[in-house]
């Protein structure tokens, strides 16, 4: 069955030596599970079978629909265990068939030899931007600008600041989990904003989108506390496909994570929409 908060979705269950099982949270009305939970249990199912190294980065393809109905199996693959860097290949399954897999890549913390963060954006404080009514329990979440992606109007360049703040409690694998998933979900969005006819609004019923792999790179752990500012901008739009990259920092301008998305932005084939059949959307 389903589960409430993606918390309890992070939390796999062990059933053997690097296998797990995973069930989903409920995330939209597709009946399909988002991806930004699929590379978050890609990436702390990796992280748990070598619990002596720090998560670096994780990169997912996803290849099919994964229902919300139904547990998945979790398989990590070790491809190395070193002293300074360990890297995983994990497939989740579904009803005997592989729907989505990724490339984990897990490190030792070692000192500074040289240091350098990407400078954050000057945008307005969590405090002056727009609350944003968020499905999941475990965050809060605030748009800069009170930006709007979900209108079918033309309403800016294609970028999208996000303040973030997740639920106290969980580890650093759990928070990175979070964090992962936060960064998969307003690239479409951004994307869609300077052109007039589409937004998230008709998502799924008149437009096709979906996200084809993600990938996010840890530069630090992410806080136990505090505002996280998820800064993002599409790159290039065209063929029915969308690049988009973008960039987290803590509240203090410290650059946490970098993250990248390729997705679908499409008319539906023959004009006619997948509502009713959304599972197979891809």
């Amino acid at each position: 069955m389903p589960v409430d908060d993606l918390i309890s979705a992070l939390d796999l269950e062990p059933m053997g030596e690097h296998r797990y099982r995973g069930r989903n949270v409920v995330f939209g009305e597709r009946g399909v599970v988002f991806g930004g939970q699929l590379i978050a249990q890609i990436a702390v199912a990796a992280a748990r079978s070598v619990p002596d190294k720090h998560l670096e980065s994780a990169h997912a393809v996803f290849g099919k629909p994964v229902s919300v109905d139904d547990d998945t199996e979790i398989v990590v693959d070790m491809l190395h265990a070193g002293r300074a860097f360990a890297s995983a290949s994990v497939a989740i399954r579904q009803n005997d068939r592989d729907c989505a897999r990724g490339i984990v890549l897990m490190t030792a913390r070692e000192p500074d030899l040289i240091r350098y963060g990407v400078p954050a954006p000057e945008v307005e404080a969590p405090e002056f931007s727009v609350v944003r009514a968020d499905p999941l329990p475990d965050r809060e979440m605030r748009i800069v600008d009170g930006v709007d992606i979900e209108t079918t109007e033309a309403n800016g360049p294609p970028e999208l600041g996000v303040w973030l703040s997740l639920r106290p409690g969980g580890d650093a694998v759990a928070r990175c989990g979070l964090l992962a998933h936060a960064t998969a979900s307003f690239l479409i969005g951004a994307t869609m904003r300077p052109h007039r006819g589409v937004g998230q609004s008709i998502a799924h019923s008149g437009i096709s989108t979906g996200i084809v792999s993600h990938t996010i790179s840890f530069h630090e752990d992410p806080p136990p506390d505090g505002w996280m500012l998820l800064h993002q901008q599409n790159v290039f739009a065209g063929h029915g496909r969308a690049h988009g990259t973008g960039h987290v920092f803590d509240e203090r301008g410290n650059v946490i994570a970098s993250f990248s998305q390729e997705s679908m932005i499409r008319a539906f084939a023959d004009g006619v929409s997948t509502v009713g059949k959304e599972r197979t959307i891809l």
